[in-house]
């Protein structure tokens, strides 16, 4: 139920079988929200923006 523009990348769920971690990929937050409203009466969601290690590694490099 995820629309086209959003990529599912993996997936793991906790030990306790209470959380599942998603990893999913989209050009912008409004098309992840788009997929989670299809899910918002069976589960809650929290959206993290990630980046990977070598683009965080280039955002900090002038920092350093």
């Amino acid at each position: 139920m995820a629309p086209a523009q959003v990529r599912y990348v993996s997936s793991w769920v906790d030990l306790e079988f209470q959380r599942c971690f998603q990893v999913m990929e989209a050009d912008s937050e409004a098309l992840l929200r788009e997929w989670t409203v299809n899910w918002d009466d069976l589960c809650d969601f929290e959206i993290i923006p990630v980046r990977t290690s070598a683009e965080a590694a280039a955002a900090i490099a002038p920092e350093l």
